[in-house]
This record gives structure tokens, C-alpha cells and sequence, in this order.
């Protein structure tokens, strides 16, 4: 029997990249999957790929900035479905003028209310429910940027991504009594569209170097099926080809 099997999971910003593949890889190891995204056209592209591999799951259209949405959707899933066993905080963006000396304030505003209040709002609206089935875990999407700082990825991005791992530390401190676990996921580079929206986008050699989504969705599935017992509190995962590592900067043209 598939481990997941008699689960509902839901997971946002499920119409492409990580959230596609983890929607995908959830499904697969047997859960009832609902998609929330803002592009419906893409939520049922995803949801017609889990059909056809024989997977059950439905949409529900969602930005997860608007807080009584949010709410709404979690309790429509409740009453219909009578639990909620996996919730996965996975919408985020980031945008290309994105540098201390570039970025707007409309623009970072813009960058925490998806990346961090927009999380919250979704923990929020499911965990009661998991504190009555004394049960639940929680996969909140931050970046390798959440542990360490980037000038690639600029404040806004870095900023919501580290605070998104201090909220997941502080559901563990809060909901561990309560059967609850979080987990961080903390990916380096993954080949997605938010790839696209760099200042200078990386190349398609680049691209094939850095994680793909399914090794991601691999991952959130290893997460979800591990024993109720045990909390996997952060993943940090890089391609083996990391740039962080490489030691290699450019200064005045000269690289040191």
C-alpha cells in the first residue's frame, strides 16, 4: 500500500517548478493532492498529468496573499475531504531589479507579502485542523539563500527566505506537542521559470548543472513519508556544481 495513501495534501504554487514536481511526487505516493496556484490554465495542465498516472487530485485556485482566500480554501477542503495530513507553503517570486541600489519599496513589499506573509497565511488556515487530528506536517519552500545571503538573490528574496526559516523553527518549538512537524526546505539553484526573471538569466548549460524539479518533489515525498515520530527540521540541498563554492569572482575584470 502506497505510504501516503488516505492523505490529503496541499500544496501552493503547484503550476510549475518545485511545487508541479512535489505536487506530482505526493500524488504518486498516494495522496489526494490539491493544487493552488494563480494561473488555473497550468493548475489543470498539472492536475491532468497526475490523472494519467493514475493519481486523485482537484484544483483550487488561489493567490495566497489574499489571508481570507487562503482561509476559505483550507475550509472548503476540510468539510469536503474531513482532514488535511500535508500542507506545503511553496508560492514565492522574486524580481529582476532586485539589488539594495535597484530594488522599490513596492517591489520588496511585493517580494515578502508572497514570499513570507503568504506562507503564513496558508499555515494559519491548516493548523487547527492538524491540531485536532493531533497530526500534520508542514514543508514551508525558503532557498538556500534563507541560510546564506546572496547578492544574486538581493534583500527582498533573502530576507523572506531566512524568516521563512525562523517561522518553520518556530511552529516545531510551538506545534511538536501537538503532533505537528515542520520542515525548512532549503534548495540551492533549481532549474525553474524563476530562473527567467534574474537580472541576467542563467544559460541552458548552466541550467542542466543545477537541481531539477523532480529532485526536489523526490525529496518533499521523503519528508511527508517519514515515520509521524520524527521531524526532519531543515534540508539544505545544492547541485554538487555549486557556484557558491567555486571560489571564483570577478573584479575590474580580473578573476580571483
Amino acid at each position: 500500500m502506497p505510504m501516503l495513501e488516505g492523505k490529503v495534501a496541499w500544496v501552493t504554487g503547484a503550476g510549475g517548478g518545485i511545487g508541479e514536481a512535489s505536487a506530482k511526487a505526493l500524488a504518486a505516493g498516494g495522496a489526494y493532492v490539491v493544487l493552488s496556484g494563480r494561473r488555473q490554465q497550468e493548475l489543470d495542465r498539472v492536475a491532468s498529468d497526475i490523472v494519467a498516472a493514475g493519481g486523485e487530485v482537484e484544483t483550487a485556485q488561489l493567490d495566497v496573499v489574499d489571508a481570507e482566500a487562503t482561509q476559505a480554501v483550507a475550509d472548503d477542503l476540510i468539510a469536503r475531504l474531513g482532514r488535511l495530513d500535508i500542507f506545503m507553503a511553496n508560492a514565492g517570486i522574486n524580481v529582476p531589479n532586485r539589488s539594495v541600489s535597484a530594488i522599490t519599496p513596492a517591489d520588496f513589499a511585493k517580494v515578502v507579502d508572497i514570499n513570507l506573509n503568504g506562507v503564513m497565511n496558508g499555515v494559519l488556515a491548516v493548523l487547527p485542523r492538524m491540531r485536532e487530528q493531533g497530526s500534520g506536517t508542514l514543508i514551508l519552500t525558503s532557498s538556500w539563500a534563507g541560510r546564506h545571503p546572496s547578492r544574486l538573490t538581493g534583500p527582498a528574496y533573502t530576507a523572506s527566505k531566512h524568516a521563512v526559516v525562523a517561522l518553520s523553527h518556530s511552529i516545531n518549538q510551538d506545534e511538536g506537542v501537538n503532533g505537528i512537524r515542520c520542515t525548512a526546505l532549503m534548495p540551492g539553484e533549481v532549474a525553474t521559470p524563476i530562473m527567467q526573471s534574474r537580472p541576467k538569466p542563467p544559460s541552458d548549460e548552466d541550467l542542466a548543472k543545477m537541481l531539477q524539479a523532480d529532485d526536489l518533489g523526490a525529496m518533499v515525498r521523503y519528508i511527508a513519508e517519514a515515520p509521524a515520530h520524527v521531524c526532519i527540521n531543515e534540508v539544505l540541498i545544492s547541485p554538487t556544481w555549486n557556484r557558491s563554492f567555486v571560489g571564483v569572482a570577478e573584479l575590474g575584470g580580473m578573476k580571483l
